[in-house]
């Protein structure tokens, strides 16, 4: 087993962290406004992000941190306005993968930086920008 640059195990930490938030956030939506897309299905595709990650810090040998953000992320007054933040979240997370992908030139790590960046960008993205630009304010 080849072991990780600290900048390498970093990406990874930040990489997950990133993945945990947003899966915890998109919960919170669904918590408070029900099974509704497209946060339902963005969840259940940051969970297998989630896998992604976590199949990579065990073949590296490495623990994973845990999930911080149970009960810490933010709420919102109306499903809208939580749309509206996906799009913001989705946009931040292309410059948070284009810097990640910068920390190594591993394939596999650079391959799972990229099918995330991807999802972020080719998916999730144009799901909440639809969402946005349709939910009525309640």
């Amino acid at each position: 087993m080849t072991s990780l640059a600290p900048t390498e195990i970093r990406a990874l930490e930040e990489a997950l962290d990133d993945e945990y938030r947003a899966w915890c956030t998109y919960d919170q939506v669904i918590a408070d406004f029900g099974e509704i897309r497209p946060f339902s299905n963005v969840r259940e595709a940051e969970g297998r992000h989630i896998e992604a990650l976590l199949a990579l810090f065990a073949r590296y040998g490495l623990a994973a941190p845990r999930n911080r953000w149970p009960g810490k992320v933010a709420r919102y007054a109306s499903a809208r306005a939580a749309c509206e933040a996906g799009v913001a979240a989705e946009i931040e997370n292309a410059a948070l993968y284009e810097r990640l992908l910068a920390a190594t030139q591993r394939p596999d790590l650079l391959a799972v930086f990229r099918n995330l960046q991807e999802a972020s960008q080719q998916r999730h993205l144009p799901a909440f920008r639809r969402c946005a630009g349709r939910r009525p304010v309640p």
